[in-house]
């Protein structure tokens, strides 16, 4: 009794293709099961090949050396081919205490005691993975494939994308396969230069694991893949252990990525797996038919090749694998045959030789260093200033112009030198002799009507190359009108005459309006006709606009000038009608007093200084010293207003510091608020031969008694419109037959860079020297004590007791 299998109601298939679709699908399993055992049995025997290479013994010891390595280490027979194939000769010992010490000896076929099984931090869930990787990579057959593998096999260690670089003999880093990550990051990160903080650099050069775990700490030290870089917080960069010695481009200089989105750090038997699939991964990456230093190998003698077919002398440079590494250690990776001429060798023979013993003077130049710095570095081009080389030309030595121009390609850089003719080194002069000094030439042949204009003078006249240059006669119509007339005289007697012009004339372009000067000249023929013409066009613009503005700033400055100058007359005036000087000495109240007044010498101010001496109705005196703060008019408006107030205040019967705290008052309430004045009001009594006085911030009264001269004792007193409720005091002195007491202001004291102290120092020193009876010495002793330079007015009231009664 025979079944026939069922057919879905819905799948609309007749029974025979049904189950001819079946025989085909088994079919293609078996095939690939066949494939799969080939391509085992073709791993095997690579493998007992290489223990056959490592120990010498036959094919059947190799087999049984490999399936008691399997057995000892509790592998795969397929796992220990990929590990035996990974290491072809013996790996470097490693450290006594590692658990893979034994197992690395055992591998190397060595007589070390093999443990009873696999590393004890692999749990079965580990070795199950390791089993199904070992058969899952008989399937790939390319690094891609091998990254794809990985991530779908590695889900144990929570594995979100694979990133596998192979390190190029320039040092750089190349992206040879990836899974998980989608290709615009890809190519971002396809090729990596060797730059220090990279972690994969960093993984190959240590020859060790670098286990990435914390993110914020990996920002500072790594540049980490992934944008943003959060999207993997921990990664793990695995170089696949290889041959001792092997040569570049081999699985010693290859690294694997593994990168989880997951945070927390490896566990141990995580870190165990990915190690043991690193040593799985290498023989793989080792049984490939090409791997990435053949191809590097082919790309550098198409390079080569490429150079070969060139003109002129060039070389590409490459930096070494160590990122740090200066100038002078670049490499010649390719080079023309006409680099021979400035080098001394040329083509192959400089490849592999470093730049500084090809051209040791170049790379000694500073500048050329910081240039190819640059370019390696931001990729911008870099050309450099013309040099002399000394070369040799059919025997003979010959001294030539070079210049070096250098251009980023790939990691490297290529170097050109370009080699500048007498004709070239004309040329350039000449253009930048028209750059320098903005002009341009032009010339009109009168007889075959043709017109040479060079480059600068279109662009002077802001006319498009294009559109050509225009006849002579025509130039004037580019002028504007105001200087059209000037300009076509000038042209016509240079036509008829043979007279050359030198005029300046104006245009209008995009740019504005702009300042030319056309010179021109006549070339005449033997009967003395002209016959052509040749001329220079230079802008004058900016040389134009700075006279235009000098000549408005003399302008401004003669106007302030006279403005200032008037302000002075006016506020000169003013203060001589507000403040008369006595040409003699006056008596006051019994008291001898000398007042001088002495502007300052500093330009066309005027100050505030002022003072009052006046002989009161009861038979007092009342002395006042001020100084009020600035110069000009509003100074002298303040001082009079303060000066005259004072007085009417003290005349209708105010005391002295009620007159200091009004006079604060009607400062802080005019209409420059923030003026101040310092000052000293002193009222004499006749009668009792006593000095009542009170100050506003102002200096201390001097007093010369018997040969010693003393400063009295200031009461307390702020200058007046610093406050509101200032707080004023009064102080008396008695005054004896002789003494001599000095009001000034603080011009008389004070000088640059010296203290107040030094000030009044000077002063009592100045006033013993001069002290005498006679009148008229004020002048004497304010011209030593003033010598130097100053800065403010002064004035000074020099009030004196006579010695005998009168």
């Amino acid at each position: 009794m025979t079944s026939e299998p069922a057919t879905p109601a819905d799948s609309g298939a007749a029974p025979d293709t049904v189950a001819l679709a079946e025989v085909v699908a088994r079919q293609r399993a078996e095939l690939d099961r066949l494939r799969d055992l080939a391509a085992m049995a073709a791993v095997l025997e690579r493998a007992k090949g290489a223990v056959m290479t490592l120990t010498g013994c036959a094919p059947d010891a190799a087999d049984e050396e490999l399936r008691r390595r399997a057995k000892a280490g509790r592998r795969t027979l397929l796992e220990q081919c990929w590990i035996t194939l990974g290491t072809l000769a013996a790996p470097q010992a490693a450290p006594a205490d590692t658990p893979s010490t034994a197992e690395s000896r055992a591998d190397a076929g060595t007589a070390a005691t093999v443990p009873p099984s696999r590393n004890p931090a692999l749990g079965e869930g580990s070795s199950a993975t390791l089993a199904a990787l070992g058969k899952e990579l008989v399937r790939v057959a390319t690094p891609q494939e091998l990254a794809q593998c990985l991530l779908e096999q590695l889900t144990e260690a929570d594995t979100d994308a694979v990133m596998i670089y192979a390190r190029l003999p320039a040092g750089g880093l190349d992206l040879i396969g990836h899974a998980g990550i989608d290709e615009t990051l890809a190519t971002q990160w396809h090729h990596v230069p060797p730059l220090s903080g990279v972690a994969a650099l960093d993984a190959l050069r240590a020859g060790e694991p670098r286990w990435l775990e914390d993110l914020e700490t990996d920002r500072r030290r790594y540049l980490l893949i992934g944008d943003p870089p959060s999207r993997w917080p921990t990664r793990a960069w695995l170089p696949l252990p290889g041959a001792a010695g092997g040569r570049q481009g081999s699985s010693t200089d290859v690294c694997i990525g593994i990168l989880r989105a997951r945070t927390g750090a490896f566990s141990a038997e995580h870190r165990d797996l990915l190690r043991a699939v690193a040593r799985l991964c290498a023989g793989r990456l080792r049984a490939f038919d090409s791997h990435p230093g053949g191809a590097a190998d082919a790309a550098a003698e198409s390079v080569q090749a490429v150079f070969d077919a060139l003109p002129g002398a060039a070389m590409l440079l490459t930096p070494p694998p160590d990122a740090s590494a200066g100038v002078e250690d670049l490499r010649v990776a390719a080079a023309t045959a006409q680099s021979g001429v400035v080098v001394g060798r040329a083509g192959q023979e400089l490849v592999g030789r470093r730049f500084q013993e090809c051209c040791p003077a170049l790379a000694a130049e500073p500048s050329l260093r910081r240039g190819l710095r640059r370019t390696l570095t931001t990729g911008e081009p870099y050309e450099s200033e013309p040099f002399g080389h000394q070369e040799v030309v059919d025997g003979i030595a010959e001294l030539s112009t070079y210049s070096v121009r250098a251009a980023p390609l790939g990691d490297g850089v290529v170097l050109t030198w370009l080699r500048h003719g007498s004709s070239d080194r004309q040329e350039q002069r000449l253009a930048d002799l028209q750059r320098l000094g903005n002009l341009g030439w032009a010339s009109w042949n009168l007889l075959t009507r043709e017109v040479t204009w060079s480059s600068q003078v279109y662009a002077l006249l802001g006319r498009d190359i294009e559109s050509g240059p225009v006849g002579l006669t025509a130039l004037p119509d580019l002028a504007l009108p105001e200087d059209r007339t000037a300009l076509d005289h000038a042209i016509a007697r240079l036509l008829r005459e043979g007279r050359p012009f030198d005029l300046p004339f104006r245009i209008r372009t995009t740019a504005g309006l702009r300042h030319l000067r056309a010179v021109a000249e006549a070339v005449p023929d033997a009967h003395g006709t002209p016959v052509e013409v040749h001329g220079v066009i230079q802008d004058l613009t900016a040389q134009r606009s700075a006279e235009l503005a000098l000549v408005e700033s003399e302008r401004a400055i003669l106007t302030q000038h006279d403005v200032l100058l008037a302000e002075r007359t006016l506020a000169g005036r003013l203060q001589d009608a507000l403040l008369p000087l006595p040409t003699r000495p006056v008596r006051l109240a019994g008291l001898r007093v000398e007042v001088a007044y002495l502007p300052a010498q500093s330009g066309i101010h005027v100050g505030g200084d002022w003072f009052s001496a006046i002989e009161l109705a009861d038979g007092e005196a009342l002395f006042v010293v001020g100084d009020v703060a600035g110069h000009g008019i509003d100074a002298v408006a303040t001082m009079a207003q303060l000066r005259f107030t004072a007085k009417g205040m003290v005349i209708t019967g105010s005391s002295l510091t009620g007159a200091l705290a009004r006079l604060n008052r009607l400062l802080l309430h005019s209409r420059d608020s923030h003026g101040t004045a310092t000052m000293v009001l002193a009222r004499y009594d006749r009668a009792r031969c006593r000095l009542l006085w009170a100050q506003a911030g102002h200096p201390p009264p001097l007093l010369l008694r018997d040969g010693e001269v003393r400063f009295l004792d200031r009461p307390a007193g702020m200058l007046l419109g610093a406050s509101t409720e200032p707080r004023f005091q009064e102080a008396e002195v008695g005054l004896e037959r002789g003494d001599r007491v000095l009001l000034y202001t603080d011009g008389l004291i004070e000088r640059p860079g010296e203290t107040l102290d030094r000030g009044l120092k000077r002063l009592a020193e100045g006033v013993l020297a001069h002290h005498t009876d006679e009148t008229g010495k004020l002048g004497a002793l304010l011209a030593e004590v003033l010598a130097g330079e100053r800065r403010d007015d002064v004035c000074v009231l020099d009030i004196r007791v006579p010695a005998e009664p009168e």
